[in-house]
């Protein structure tokens, strides 16, 4: 077919701010699709809104003529860019991109792009960026309106980084952009447009969420069913998660071994089964919190195996009984990388039948700590733990 149709990144600077290969890209579109802001910065006779709900089937309709897409800045950062190349082949499309505002914020700010991370909250929970909160790093962020800005500055206090200084850019590049800087703990104004950015320098003494296995157990709201961390550590090396991959954690207590997973890699996915309602509750609070989407299910593992879509990982955490293996062995595709933790001799004499007769590393984990003991210390021993890895 050819090429037909052009991918215009535009900013608030209008065709003032396009290329000339953009412009006559531009001029030789018959239609022209957009956004109500975007169409309003050019002069054409076939100016066509995106529908609401968006859709890119009216472009698609067109397929053959000479059309053009105006998208902001760089179309394939949260834009209509990868929707719509994703439904034509290679040579039926080609992209002019402008500047993001992301990199018209670094340039405003002076920031090195490469050292500075970039998220977009328009389209995601404030929660998303709990992972990455540290003093000293340094974050460009998109919101969603206006009013977003004074909620992420309000999260940010909540989480005990209050003295974050927060840069809001408004409609960057055109005539009416604005720069105000405050922080999170004072933030206070108003009038912010919904067209805005933001710059953070994350400042303050909140908990920080390290990037090894094994996070500080107090991270967690829990009963005591949760996996503490040194053994977390050693479940989390078992599972040896990867980019991109599913976990089912079965008997999932406070999430904490799901949540760990997701943490891993924000690709990561993560099915937790809890049989205690209230317990299955208590991992959406936490998951929620450390700003992960894990996937809750309430209810007796054994009702939902059948159901649920293929792991790469299984992690069995408590209550492993005979027929729950059987049922894993029999419902899990070859290649699934399963670890079970047994803390009762009889789970424990199972796992050790099953290590001889599948193989598999089987290990004893006894694990003391430092008490006080009398005017002296002395060690106080946990249960031991054994684990049992095995791939399918």
């Amino acid at each position: 077919m050819g090429e037909w149709l052009s991918i215009i990144g535009i900013g608030e600077d209008g065709p003032d701010g396009l290329s000339a290969a953009s412009l006559r890209a531009l001029t030789a579109a018959e239609v022209v699709f957009g956004g109500s802001r975007h169409l309003g910065l050019i002069d054409h006779p076939q100016r066509r809104p995106w529908p609401i709900p968006f859709s890119i089937e009216p472009v698609l309709m067109l397929r053959g003529r000479q059309v053009a897409v105006l998208a902001s800045g760089d179309p394939f950062w949260h834009g209509a860019g990868g929707v719509l190349t994703a439904r034509l082949e290679r040579g039926e499309w080609r992209a002019f991109p402008a500047p993001s505002a992301m990199a018209l914020a670094a340039a405003r700010l002076g920031w090195r792009e490469e050292e500075t991370l970039r998220v977009g909250l328009h389209a995601a929970p404030l929660h998303s960026l709990r992972r990455h909160l540290a003093p000293g790093l340094r974050a460009i962020v998109t919101l969603r309106d206006g009013t977003s800005a004074g909620e992420l500055a309000q999260w940010l206090a909540a989480e005990g980084f209050g003295d974050t200084r927060l840069t809001l850019m408004e409609r960057l590049g055109g005539s009416s952009e604005r720069i105000r800087v405050t922080t999170a703990a004072d933030f206070a104004l108003t009038g912010v447009d919904p067209l805005v950015i933001a710059a953070l320098e994350i400042a303050g003494d909140g908990p920080v969420i390290p990037r090894c296995s094994g996070v500080p157990d107090d991270l967690f709201d829990h009963d005591g069913q949760i996996t503490k961390r040194p053994v977390r550590a050693l479940a989390l090396s078992a599972l040896a998660p990867r980019r991109g991959e599913m976990l089912w954690d079965i008997g999932a207590g406070s999430g904490s071994i799901g949540i760990e997973w997701m943490l891993c890699d924000p690709t990561t996915r993560c099915i937790a089964i809890e049989r205690d309602p209230g317990r299955a509750l208590r991992c959406q609070t936490n998951a929620a919190r450390l700003g992960v989407g894990l996937d809750v299910r309430a209810g007796a593992a054994q009702d939902m195996l059948a159901t649920l879509c293929d792991p790469d990982a299984v992690f069995v955490g408590g209550g492993a009984d005979a027929e729950l293996l059987d049922m894993l062995w029999k419902r899990l595709p070859r290649g699934v990388r399963l670890v079970i933790h047994a803390v009762t001799l009889e789970t424990e004499a199972l796992l050790s039948v099953w290590h001889r007769d599948h193989g598999g590393n089987l290990m004893r984990v006894e694990l003391s700590e430092a008490r006080p003991l009398g005017r002296k210390r002395g060690w106080k021993s946990s249960y031991p733990v054994v684990q049992w890895s095995v791939t399918r």
